[in-house]
Parts: C-alpha cells; sequence; structure tokens
C-alpha cells in the first residue's frame, strides 16, 4: 500500500476529551473519529486492525466448536420481560420505540436473544452442548462515555453463549472457552491476569476478568504471587486484629464530629480503631453492617451475599428511627435494625470507637462479646493492599487493570426464566444449563495502546494485528536511487506475502518519523542518507526499540514472519 493512496487523516494536536494515551493516538494516527459521545467512526487504519484481532479470537472460538451466528441488534422488549432483566437493568439500557409505540432494545449484550433461538430449535441433550458466538454492535447508554473506544456508547463485542444438559458440562464447557481467552490473549502479545470477579447485570454464580496490565487501567486488581487475583469488588483478604485486654465501655462528647477522619483527629485514635455502622435497606428490611473505619463498603459483595439487586442506602427517617439519632452519630449498641452483620474485618477487633446513637457521642473501648450481638461475620468490604491472601496468607498487591474479556457460568438464570428446555435421556424436561463469555474488540485495540505505546519509541502494535508488517521510509523521493531502491524493496516484501506500507509523499523527513511513530509498524525500513553514502539501510525493530545499518541481502532474515 502507498501511504499516499490511503486515507490515514493524522492530526498534530491532541483531542481536548482525551484523557489517557490510546485516545489521543487512535485520534491522532488517524486510527478513528468521533461523531458524538462515546461513538466513533472507525477508519481504514482502526478497522484492518480489528479484522485482525477478530481474526484470532474466530480461530480460538472455532476450535474449541463454537459456531459463529450474527443476531439482530434490535430486540422486542417482550424477551426482556421475560427474563426479569427489563425492569432491573438500569439506565444503560438503550430502548426505543417503533411507529406502533412497541417497545425495543438495543441490545447490550444478547443473552435473550440467544436464550429464544436455542429454545425453539434445540430438543434433546443429543444436540448439547450447544455452544454459539459473535462478533457485533452492541449499546450501552454510559452515564459518562470517555477514553475513545474504551467506553463508548456504541462498541463492538465477541459475545458467546453455551447450553448444556448438566452442571459439570457447563462448568466443562466455561473451562474450555477460559483455556480458549488464554490462547487469544496470548497471540496478542498482551501481558494480562485472570482474575475472579462480580457477575453485575449478567448474573450467574462464577465469572472471571482477563485483565490487560495497564498503569491507565480503570479496575484496581489485588493479586498474590501464589496465583491468586481478583477484582477489587470480588476480593478478598484476611485482616488480622491484635488482641487487647477488655477495657470499660465509656460515652464521650464528640461536638459536631461525624465522619472517621473527624472521629479519628478529635479522639487521636487510628482509624483502625474505629467501627462504623451503616444501615442499608435490603429487600425492605433495614439491616445494619459494622464496617472497620479504614475500609469501605462493598454493596456487589453484598448483592452476591442475599441473592438480590434490591439494596440500597437506608433513608433518613429509617437511620433516626433505628438509632434515636441524627445521621452520623449511628452505633452498634442499642440499635434497632432486624440484624446487625459484621464485616470480617471487625471479628477479633478490641476496644474499638463506634457511635453513640446520640447527638455529639461517641463510644469507646466497644467489644462485640460483650457489649454488640451480631448475627454473623461476612465479607462486605472492599479488600486492601496489604492484606494477607485467602489462598496463602502472603500480603496482596495490586495493579491496575484493563478489562477485555470476561466469562460466566450462568446456570438457568435466563433458561428458567424464559422457559427454555430440553428432554433428557430419560425423557425429562430440563432447564439448559447456560455460560456466556464476552470480549470487547474495540476494548482490546485501545489496551495494546495502552501497554504498548511509549514516549520514546511511539506505538508499537503486535505482528499479528499491526496494520502493515513492515514500513518503507524514503527520506527524499525526488532522489532517483532512494526512491527506485524503496520501490525495489516495498515489492520484494509484497512478494514474500509481507503486508507493507511504503510512505511515497514529498515530505519532510520530520513528518514522516512523526507519523510512523503513530502508525507503530513492528519493522521500519529508512532509505535515506546513509544509503547513498554506504548502501546501508536502517532498520528499526519496534518491538525491541532497537535501530541498526543493515546489508540489503542481511535485511529479510531480519524480520520475521508474521
Amino acid at each position: 500500500m502507498k501511504r499516499s493512496q490511503y486515507f490515514i487523516p493524522t492530526q498534530k494536536e491532541d483531542p481536548q476529551d482525551a484523557e489517557i494515551v490510546s485516545h489521543k493516538i487512535m485520534v491522532r494516527g488517524g486510527y478513528i473519529r468521533k461523531l458524538a459521545a462515546g461513538v466513533y467512526t472507525l477508519l481504514p487504519l482502526g478497522i484492518k486492525i480489528q479484522k485482525k484481532i477478530e481474526k484470532i479470537i474466530r480461530k480460538h472460538m472455532d476450535k474449541i466448536g463454537f459456531h459463529e451466528i450474527f443476531m439482530p441488534i434490535l430486540s422486542p422488549s417482550e424477551l426482556w420481560k421475560e427474563s426479569g432483566r427489563w425492569d432491573v437493568y438500569g439506565k444503560e439500557m438503550m430502548r426505543i420505540k417503533d411507529r406502533h409505540d412497541r417497545d425495543f432494545v438495543l441490545g447490550p449484550t444478547h443473552e435473550e436473544i440467544v436464550t429464544e433461538i436455542v429454545r425453539k430449535n434445540v430438543k434433546s441433550y443429543k444436540e448439547l452442548p450447544m455452544c454459539l458466538y459473535q462478533i457485533q454492535t452492541k449499546f450501552r447508554d454510559e452515564i459518562r462515555p470517555r477514553f475513545g473506544v474504551m467506553r463508548g456508547r456504541e462498541f463492538t463485542m465477541k459475545d458467546a453463549y453455551s447450553f448444556d444438559a448438566t452442571e459439570e458440562g457447563a462448568i466443562e464447557t466455561y473451562t474450555k472457552a477460559e483455556k480458549a481467552y488464554n490462547n487469544i490473549f496470548t497471540d496478542l502479545q498482551l501481558e494480562y491476569s485472570e482474575v475472579e470477579a462480580q457477575s453485575g447485570p449478567i448474573g450467574g454464580s462464577t465469572s472471571k476478568e482477563f485483565m490487560v496490565h495497564a498503569k491507565s487501567g480503570e479496575d484496581l486488581i489485588l493479586a498474590c504471587k501464589c496465583g491468586y487475583a481478583a477484582n477489587v469488588e470480588k476480593a478478598a483478604g484476611i485482616v488480622e486484629n491484635p488482641s487487647e485486654d477488655m477495657k470499660d465501655m465509656s460515652a464521650v462528647d464528640t461536638p459536631n464530629v461525624k465522619t472517621v477522619e473527624e472521629v479519628a483527629d478529635f479522639l487521636d485514635t487510628p482509624k483502625e480503631k474505629i467501627v462504623k455502622t451503616i444501615l442499608l435497606q435490603v429487600k425492605g428490611k433495614i439491616l445494619g453492617f459494622l464496617i472497620r473505619g479504614d475500609r469501605e463498603i462493598n454493596l456487589d459483595k453484598l448483592r452476591s451475599f442475599f441473592r438480590t439487586d434490591d439494596i440500597d442506602l437506608a433513608l433518613e427517617d429509617d437511620i433516626v428511627k433505628a438509632t434515636d439519632a441524627p445521621i452520623g452519630f449511628a452505633g452498634p449498641v442499642g440499635l434497632k435494625v432486624e440484624k446487625l452483620f459484621a464485616d470480617t474485618s471487625v471479628e477479633g477487633m478490641s476496644n474499638f470507637v463506634v457511635g453513640g446513637n446520640k447527638t455529639d457521642t461517641h463510644l469507646k473501648n466497644v467489644n462485640l462479646e460483650r457489649d454488640v450481638q451480631v448475627a454473623k461475620f461476612i465479607d462486605c468490604a472492599y479488600c486492601q493492599e496489604g492484606d494477607k491472601c485467602p489462598k496463602c496468607e502472603e500480603l496482596l498487591s495490586s495493579f491496575r487493570g484493563i478489562e477485555v474479556g470476561h466469562i460466566f457460568v450462568l446456570g438457568t438464570k435466563y433458561s428458567k426464566s424464559m422457559n427454555a428446555k430440553f428432554l433428557d435421556e430419560n425423557g425429562k424436561s430440563l432447564p439448559f444449563q447456560m455460560g456466556c463469555y464476552g470480549i470487547g474488540v474495540g476494548r482490546t485495540m485501545a489496551a495494546v495502546i495502552e501497554q504498548k505505546y511509549n514516549k520514546e519509541n511511539g506505538m508499537y502494535w503486535p505482528m499479528k494485528i499491526a496494520p502493515f508488517h513492515v514500513e518503507i521510509l524514503p527520506l527524499n523521493v525526488k532522489d532517483d536511487k532512494v526512491r527506485g531502491k524503496a520501490e525495489e524493496l516495498y515489492k520484494k516484501l509484497i512478494s514474500m506475502n509481507y503486508d507493507v506500507i511504503i510512505d511515497d509523499r514529498d515530505l519532510n523527513a520530520g513528518i514522516k518519523f512523526a507519523e510512523s511513530d503513530l502508525l507503530g509498524v513492528p519493522y521500519r525500513v529508512v532509505v535515506g542518507r546513509k544509503f547513498l553514502e554506504s548502501g546501508k539501510l536502517e532498520l528499526l525493530n519496534r518491538s525491541t526499540s532497537q535501530k541498526s545499518d543493515i546489508d540489503e541481502d542481511k535485511l529479510f532474515e531480519n524480520i520475521p514472519r508474521a
């Protein structure tokens, strides 16, 4: 491909709304253009890279027996009402009405549609497992679309779904998909981790995320060298509290002191010696939760524990009724709630500070076994770096990650609600055991940039997904010798089945090098002054950032196959 004939509309300045490297590079390098907030056009460079990513995905999904289909983006509301997600999915779901005032959804995901397909067409256990996937556009009305294609309202996703006869079969399929995902991200040359995760609005009993390591990642991952890793929303850790002799409980005046930070400063007490009392409405009941002062409550863990999305902060009237005090002074001693739970970080604490259920009052030297009746200790707070690993008790460390894939064991969440059944070997009608498996295709492209870009050498695309394998850069196209050699190399590399681009434009070297860094082709061959003086070509290997002056007869052996 000749650069002069290829549509790559570069720009010198970063877009004003760009916060991360991938967004800047994709706009400046001519990969994407913004149409509206969270809505982007993929230009030729972007679509070329995306198609190569899709090719790798298809190879590994086909290999494990998943069959590609293409489902409608538009789906009727009746399917979502059957599954129960019409009312609970939230404002992210884009809903529209047709001319007959019927409700439809622009699919954020396709569990309902694929279940409808399978329940109408698969009737016997002999047809199972049935595994289907697609690569298609999705819509989610993000409250704050940002980071370019990383968090958009319209995006490309590979979503796959499995239907099995038994729970054991569903786990076996899930394991196959898990291995395929590892192969996909290994093929993409990404540094990533597989981590435990919450299932969120998709549902199901088990899920794992695939996180690309990147400082710009939105997700915080807690990990141990033993191999344990989990998203902070899911991560569990062991917290040890020092043992102390029990002291007498006493009330202390704390005028206008409400927050943990204010109490810690006023009483000259570390936050770790303060216990917060948080009141929540759970399925219509007011429950209390004790959380150590240096921790935050994790509603995702509570949704999983109580198996409901019907969880929210208690209203002010409910708090006053339960505490006989204004907001800011709630405590467990004498608290009037249905049940009182405590986070595992509180277990073993001695002589701690709590709210006094009285205006401007806190209690010191509170002890659970003497002063408070706890129904159960549960994991309901966010884990932190420095907690002990739940598997080996070594200290947990943290890193930032970009979620590029998520796999779920769904069980019968959708098959039961949508009456999707098959006949087993005994003629008994049973619901399908399901799984689902997603990869953000555009997000993966952006994640590669976040991990591979560096200021000194620009962008680096791995060979298998690079828009081109080799870039030929003649520095003075007016020189017949330079231009002739560049074109000769260009034709030779094409004949060897490399994907090649030649920058045949009559521009100064500075512009060509700057745009080459945005293009990120794995191997760049410069034909310039050194060639005229000594016959040497300059070869840049972007993966190692190594430049070398090389004779033409050695050039081709230094450029590997994709």
